[in-house]
């Protein structure tokens, strides 16, 4: 970091945030960009969330839960709502929202076909800039539709960018700008460019709304929007209260209410002939009757209306303020100059002083991504399935369906959601991830959405985490202790102490999930963990979330390194405890032993004394416990077997001094159980910087699962560490249960598996949070055992490394998947020529769900930068 920095101001609106001085995250981009097609909107019999509201829906759909948008803005409670819509002239439909396809459309699942980028920001939100990228021509809707439709999950997914709708360069650049002046007081800036050769038509249209509260409670207030004339609005509403909105120039205003067209979706008769869809219908259909003569509603637009010459940019400039400005737009450029400056700072000490030029823009736009994938999420499971008063009922099957045991679920909070189109719900395990990445822009930030998951409203009262929003009772890793711990250190590095508060509710509340874990996910009873889905999807031989065929059950090397990992990390929580208040120190105790009889379990299980570790391979590998009493080791090399090397922690000599129950238990352990100590790391040694090490793998099982991780034929890819091992690129693993025969094979992009409605992929991809786990593990080895220790790098090349520089190389390995190589191309960004060369597309990058295990172009989610964002910490 520089130390040399000028004052920074955005970390001053962080601290008095947080301080509760000035509440700077009252507004934010904090709309989702895809409400339809999501669970919680869902009130159909059958589940079917993707045909309940559809997109064609959604523009004359009041939604009940949230609101969608492109670029969009709200208050913390998302009552008052800012985006932007455009129109072409040609297009059937305003563009107010992502176009993209359902699960069942796609050839590999649910697929956002649009592009946009996610370009700077700060997390008090103070300055947020994207760019969308809108056809002049007729979007391709029916196109995208179509030749998805005819394609398997054999062939690569059709995007807009193969449409030819960009070829001739036939598109606006639309950049969307905010800056806040103080808390209560927004900028919005909309710049479009042409890029094509001829002039074209191009209406810029913001919209503001409030979303429909009043339909589920017809005691609540209903608030308005009024027309003040000299281009003025009037927000009035007691949440989040009163705004003038200012809007530039001479544009129109229309009104409309934000109210389902129930005539168009369901042939009943609507009680207002001002509707959600209205704005649409006066501006593409020229139906003037459409909207409100009287100007006022729950819905306005701001319409600028231009013909765009090539070249020419066209800025439209709003301003939200709680006071009466006389001339609000004297100072407007000043302001967004003076906070894309203070951006520029903040950033120069968040980053390391060596990061600059294209590693710089990489960087920060991971961390943009990051930050404009927060999202207002509103979801009360009970009322959901028991329907709101007045409206109709949902019907009775639903009780018993999706979630119906998670009732005492009750969100209405900003969350960090993996992807807002493709992923616009939270995901456990992605938020853990989410929270090592927030860690180095907004620590507080991340220790808030942790204490969330872990609170009353989320956790199950029988201590499980809800997964995702498809199915909360599912099984996520449980890397949330982990988070923890990352996120502390961050914070205590920043401000040089450690918030002992959060550290003692996290380890409250995360003691209650260890123990459901424990009594959940341990069917036999002998330290060794079942789960379902567990991160890895389709990468195993059966769907571990179904029954294994002809009964029994599979005994997991992923499940049960994770749960190694856990009480390790719980350990090393419970002993920084421990240090402050010594009533932790038998919990430092509790977690050591289970560490140490998982270890065990792991290496023996059973009379017939078959573990998952396997010294003839050298790896790890699934048990599989038939109904007779027989078993299986399924000899799949893949992620699974090398998980156990992410359970390790360090401790230093001072606090291993300060904790005699533990040096006396594991003292005992040594004497009394020698069979459970010589499966893990020698605690009791110190090397390097005066540390203890506690870890599943001793040297030896490290030094073999290594050489099978680095062997370019196996795991070792130029672009990171593979989830499954390229030998099976030629010949499929194979495996016969009784009557059922199974096969997996490598794939390193797409999957031609239908698991998981078929949009998931384990099979051979490159994972940025697998990756980042196995750095991290590299470099914890590395601190104990030093440079002294030296593997094999690649795996039969001759040439040996030390760890460090082992993790250094897989780091720059991540890294080439998004810089520019030596033909200035990025690989993640696929092989169509324009994201590499055009001059308005190679600057500009997509943070991918997972990577191409051979040539690591980008695949699944394209905005997934929650967990693909911490590329930015290598």
């Amino acid at each position: 970091m520089n130390s040399s920095l000028p004052e920074n101001p955005e970390k001053k609106r962080l601290l008095a945030h947080y301080s509760n001085q000035e509440n700077w995250l009252k507004w934010g981009p904090y709309l989702s960009d895809r409400q339809w097609g999501t669970v919680r909107e869902d009130y159909s019999a059958d589940g079917d969330a993707w045909n309940f509201i559809t997109h064609e829906m959604a523009k004359s759909k009041a939604f009940r839960w949230g609101e969608e948008g492109l670029g969009g803005f709200s208050d913390e409670r998302q009552r008052f709502c800012v985006g932007l819509a455009l129109w072409n002239g040609r297009d059937r439909i305003l563009k107010e929202r992502l176009f993209g396809l359902t699960n069942g459309q796609g050839n590999h699942g649910e697929d956002v076909k649009e592009i946009y980028y996610h370009i700077d920001g700060t997390p008090s939100h103070s300055y947020m800039k994207m760019l969308y990228k809108y056809p002049l021509q007729e979007f391709p809707y029916e196109k995208l539709v179509v030749e998805n439709a005819t394609r398997t999950r054999l062939e690569p997914e059709f995007e807009i960018i193969d449409t030819g709708c960009f070829d001739q360069n036939e598109y606006a650049d639309v950049f969307i700008e905010f800056a806040k002046n103080d808390t209560e007081d927004l900028l919005f800036k909309y710049t479009a460019y042409n890029r094509g050769t001829t002039a074209a038509r191009l209406d810029l249209i913001p919209q503001l709304w409030f979303r429909n509260t009043w339909k589920a409670d017809p005691a609540a207030e209903r608030p308005e929007i009024l027309n003040q004339g000299k281009n003025t609005l009037y927000i009035r509403s007691s949440d989040p209260g009163d705004y003038h909105c200012y809007a530039d120039g001479n544009p129109e205003f229309l009104f409309t209410n934000n109210e389902t067209n129930n005539q168009l979706l369901y042939q009943v008769p609507n009680t207002s002939p001002y509707l959600k869809d209205g704005i649409n219908e006066r501006i593409v259909n020229n139906q003037n009757e459409a909207v409100n003569p009287a100007g006022c509603g729950t819905k306005a637009a701001v319409w600028y209306k231009t013909i765009l010459e090539p070249g020419v940019a066209f800025t439209v400039r709003l301003r939200l303020s709680k006071s009466r400005l006389k001339d609000p737009f004297n100072d407007f450029n000043a302001i967004f100059e003076q906070r894309v400056s203070e951006t520029d700072v903040f950033y120069d000490g968040q980053l390391p002083e060596h990061c600059k030029g294209d590693e710089l823009n990489v960087k920060r736009q991971a961390l943009a991504g990051l930050l404009w994938n927060k999202q207002f999420y509103s979801f009360e499971v009970n009322r959901w399935l028991n329907g709101d008063q007045g409206v109709v009922k949902p019907p009775a099957i639903r009780k018993k369906g999706r979630n119906s045991h998670w009732k005492h679920f009750a969100a209405n909070d900003i969350l960090s959601m993996p992807d807002k189109w493709e992923y616009p719900w939270f995901a456990a395990w992605d938020l853990a991830f989410h929270c090592i990445s927030f860690a180095a822009l907004d620590a507080d930030f991340a220790k808030k959405q942790l204490l969330l998951l872990v609170s009353a409203n989320y956790m199950h009262p029988n201590g499980q985490l809800p997964a995702y929003e498809w199915d909360f009772g599912d099984v996520n890793p449980p890397v949330h202790a982990l988070a923890t711990w990352h996120v502390y250190k961050a914070d205590k590095k920043d401000k040089g102490r450690g918030d002992f508060k959060f550290l003692v509710e996290m380890f409250n509340k995360l003691l209650l999930n260890f123990t459901w874990w424990v009594n959940q996910k341990d069917s036999e009873g002998n330290n060794i963990f079942e789960g379902g889905f567990l991160g890895l999807d389709n990468i195993g031989v059966f769907n571990r979330s179904q029954p294994v065929p002809g009964g029994g059950f599979l005994e997991q090397a992923d499940g049960t390194s994770w749960m190694a990992m856990y009480a390790l990390n719980m350990m090393e929580i419970s002993m920084e405890l421990a240090v402050e208040d010594d009533a932790y120190e038998s919990m430092v105790v509790k977690f050591s032993e289970h560490f140490l009889y998982i270890a065990g379990s792991m290496a023996i299980m059973g009379e017939d004394s078959s573990g998952l570790w396997d010294d003839d391979d050298g790896f790890y590998y699934d048990m599989l416990r038939k109904p007779d009493g027989t078993a299986d080791r399924l000899r799949l090399r893949s992620m699974v077997g090398l998980i156990p090397m992410f359970a390790q922690i360090l401790f230093e000599e001072d606090k291993w001094l300060k904790l005699p129950q533990l040096k006396s238990r594991l003292e005992w352990f040594s004497k009394e159980r020698s069979d459970l100590v010589s499966l893990v790391s020698h605690w009791t040694d110190t090397k390097g910087n005066n540390e203890h090490l506690l870890s599943l793998l001793r040297g030896h099982r490290m030094k073999l699962l290594l050489r099978r991780m680095l062997d370019p034929a196996e795991f070792l890819s130029d672009y990171g560490i593979r989830s499954l091992s390229a030998i099976y690129r030629d010949e499929p693993f194979r495996y016969e249960l009784e009557e059922h025969k199974f096969e997996v094979d490598y794939l390193p992009a797409e999957s031609d598996s239908g698991m998981f409605g078929g949009n998931s992929n384990w099979r051979g991809p490159i994972w940025m949070p697998m990756n980042y786990l196995m750095i991290s593990a590299l470099r914890g080895f590395e601190e104990y055992y030093t440079d002294e220790f030296k593997v094999e790098y690649p795996t039969g090349s001759g040439q040996y490394s030390s760890l460090s520089e082992i993790a250094d190389q897989i780091s720059l390995r991540l890294k080439q998947i998004f810089l520019k190589n030596e033909a200035g191309e990025r690989p993640g960004m696929g092989g169509n020529p324009k994201f590499h060369h055009d001059p308005y597309f190679k600057d500009y990058i997509l943070f991918h769900e997972y990577f191409d295990g051979d040539h690591g172009r980008g695949l699944g989610a394209s905005h997934q930068t929650g967990w693909t964002a911490l590329i930015a910490l290598l």
